[in-house]
């Protein structure tokens, strides 16, 4: 609205000149060119009060036919994913229950901490099982206000079992609980953890180490190393400074190495040799001997290392001492295990070159608005949150996906219910043992292709496991023609 004229102490009105109202009505019509399509995107960026994934970004099929949204039959029949249980009533082989509460705590070593914890302690009891035995878990929530799950990062358990507040089920209140049944068909070094506010609550304690093992045990000396940052301070089994383990000169040692933190961290053995028995819970194929190299181990992933006692396992601010008088510890070598091509090729079971699906997965950042807050947001595909992908796949598919990072940061990058095989780097093809993953480092201005096989039927988070950096907009979900969900993001139920 233009002013009205000024009348001056005289009582004389002074009329703009036309020259003056031409500036003024330029001045407005500016503004509005810069403010309306700021409001525009501000209010095109507001989420709704509650939504299912399933209706929600862009649908890519992986065949060219990517469509806007997934109302409809994929969205609202078949499938739910309430019914992609554990088939098997029989009773429970290893049978635990968890009551998670928010208390301050003392660690191993003595610390104090605000946070929470699973039966007392953080992190919490550590469950094993062997090959093949039924899994049950009964999570009960005393005390934390925010509601809680339980995802176990790594195993592919049935979609029901997989913890996702709002995509597989509801948040547990206060008071409740909720029971996890599962199989575990694969052996290896897993962990599990909360998936609703998973930025604030795995970061303050809830997290625990699931390992599987063959039937009869592996045989051997078998030591856990679950790393994670408590304010701060980094920890192994919740022990700061050095976590030893027993063991007779020449004995040989499985140390589990496990990453709960937000990024990447490196293992070394200083002066002595050491093998790679296993990455991300899957042997590697007649792993060599390793020498003055560290091992990337990036945020959520996991390492089986061989060493032979006396030894130590450096970890970047906290070790694991094998044995009697190991050597001391040393800086960080200045070169790298490439997982590319390390151990020897073996068959993979299926061909990724028979592909019935093939993803873009293109990590960006840009300035924008989300749920109304501006920012610097990630992106996918060059789109920000919600407008992500729904990768669709059908049982039985052989699927691969570009994995490529431009937007000035790394990213472990972690699927759901599915491990799959890295075939290249930047091009370069993959030669060493089959390098199976469920959580990979896709540094920037990286690219991976990997393949798997769509054998898990559901509604399948995909994200970085830099857990801000998924509350910033860095997720996506794998969807299975004809599996829906009844439960919404929003309300009690906040994954991330």
């Amino acid at each position: 609205m233009l002013a009205p004229p000024e009348t001056p102490a005289s009582g004389l009105v002074v009329t703009p000149s036309r020259r003056e109202r031409r500036r003024l009505v330029t001045a407005c019509v500016a503004a509005l060119v810069v403010l309306a399509p700021l409001a525009y995107l501000w209010q095109a960026s507001l989420l709704p009060g509650t939504y299912s994934v399933t209706e929600m970004g862009i649908g890519d099929d992986g065949r060219g036919g990517g469509h806007e949204g997934h109302a409809g039959p994929a969205a609202t029949g078949g499938r739910s994913v309430d019914s992609l249980t554990e088939p098997s009533p029989e009773p429970a082989d290893v049978r635990v229950e968890l009551v998670a509460r928010e208390e301050p705590f003392r660690l191993a070593s003595g610390e104090e901490v605000e946070g929470y914890t699973l039966n007392g302690t953080s992190p919490g009891p550590e469950i094993r099982a062997e090959l093949g035995q039924l899994v049950e878990v009964r999570l009960v929530n005393e005390s934390v206000p925010a509601g809680v799950t339980l995802h176990w990062h790594g195993l592919d358990v049935p979609n029901a079992a997989d913890g996702v507040a709002g995509v597989t089920q509801d948040a547990v209140p206060v008071g409740g609980s909720f029971t996890y049944r599962f199989r575990a068909d694969q052996a290896g070094t897993f962990w599990y953890h909360s998936h609703q506010v998973s930025h604030v609550q795995v970061l303050r304690g809830l997290l625990g180490a699931l390992v599987v093992t063959p039937p009869g045990g592996v045989g051997a000396t078998d030591a856990l190393a679950l790393v994670h940052l408590y304010g701060g301070t980094r920890t192994v089994n919740g022990r700061s400074g050095e976590t030893r383990v027993t063991a007779a000169p020449g004995e040989r040692v499985r140390v589990r190495v496990v990453n709960t933190d937000n990024g990447p961290m490196s293992a070394w053995v200083p002066g002595k040799p050491f093998r790679v028995l296993a990455v991300d819970g899957t042997d590697v194929h007649e792993p060599g001997e390793v020498r003055d190299e560290a091992v990337v181990v990036t945020g959520g992933a996991r390492v089986d290392l061989e060493v032979v006692a006396p030894a130590r396992i450096d970890l970047g601010g906290a070790s694991v001492v094998v044995g009697e008088q190991a050597p001391p510890a040393a800086p960080r070598p200045a070169s790298a295990l490439d997982l590319l091509t390390y151990g020897a090729p073996a068959p993979l079971g299926f061909d990724p070159a028979a592909a019935t699906r093939s993803f873009d997965y293109v990590i960006g950042r840009s300035p924008g608005f989300l749920d109304g807050y501006p920012g610097m947001w990630w992106t996918i595909n060059g789109h920000m949150y919600p407008d992500v992908p729904m990768y669709m796949v059908a049982e039985g598919d052989v699927v691969r996906m570009r994995l490529e990072n431009r937007s000035g940061e790394g990213h472990p990058m972690h699927l759901h219910g599915h491990h799959a095989v890295v075939l290249s780097r930047d091009g370069v093809p993959a030669t060493g043992s089959p390098w199976w993953v469920d959580s990979l480092e896709v540094g920037d201005g990286e690219t991976y292709e990997i393949a798997f096989v769509a054998d898990n039927p559901g509604v399948w988070t995909d994200h970085c496991h830099n857990l801000p950096h998924a509350v910033e907009g860095l997720v996506a979900h794998l969807m299975y023609e004809g599996v829906t969900t009844p439960y919404r993001i929003g309300g009690p139920n906040t994954p991330e």
